[in-house]
């Protein structure tokens, strides 16, 4: 089996405290390790001064053991249930753009958790934001699977945000599901034609509009297709 990896506290540096851009000061939170699929770090994903303003998310993570560079990054819902508060932070984004994603997210916004690299990849509960970005400090340590040599503490590349379990959805909305319908409302116009799932699939830290979202939610009480 591969190590089970050991929960720990949010690093605080000895000289200062870790601040996002916006100056927010990190908190000690048990820390935890998520993963959707592999990121590419020469995206930049410079956004427009006229891009959509979002406040509804889907969230990838691995909820099976899979180990990388010594460590198990699984990290499924139960895990964040399990935390104390069931509150973690949401470490180990390498994607600009997915990172550019974290940073516009305000506290009290919901996202999906989304259980992805797995064998039934798809929707399993709902969560919410609790901390807005700060700095990501597993790109500094060199025993993290996510190390990043490139990044300096006084310019750090890297940034996560806190969240808290909000519930489970009633039933688990499965990645094959979604696809039959952004398949048929691409034809129909419905609220799935454009879902980044299927248009950024590769990005671990996705928008929906209020749209997707409530479609989404809404299935939690339909029957399976």
């Amino acid at each position: 089996m591969p190590p089970k990896r050991r929960a720990r506290t949010a690093h605080r540096p000895s000289k200062a405290p870790e601040t996002s851009s916006d100056g927010g000061v990190a908190r000690d939170v048990t820390r935890k390790r998520k993963r959707g699929e592999v990121e590419d770090q020469n995206n930049t994903g410079d956004r427009s001064s006229g891009a959509t303003i979002y406040s509804h998310w889907l969230m990838k993570s691995e909820p099976e053991s899979r180990t990388e560079n010594g460590v198990d990054v699984k990290f499924g819902i139960e895990d964040l249930k399990a935390l104390p508060n069931q509150t973690g932070c949401w470490d180990g984004v390498r994607n600009y753009q997915a990172r550019n994603f974290l940073r516009e997210m305000k506290v009290a916004h919901q996202a999906f958790f989304y259980h992805s690299n797995c064998k039934t990849p798809g929707i399993a509960g709902l969560i919410k934001i609790v901390k807005e970005a700060y700095v990501d400090h597993t790109q500094f340590d060199k025993k993290d699977a996510h190390y990043d040599p490139s990044s300096k503490p006084e310019n750090p590349k890297w940034s996560m945000v806190d969240v808290k379990f909000e519930r489970m959805t009633r039933r688990f909305i499965p990645l094959s599901e979604l696809k039959k319908y952004h398949l048929k409302h691409k034809n129909t116009g419905g609220p799935l034609r454009n879902m980044a799932l299927f248009t950024r699939s590769r990005l671990s830290v996705q928008p929906l509009t209020p749209e997707e979202f409530d479609f989404v939610l809404s299935l939690e009480d339909t029957d399976p297709i």
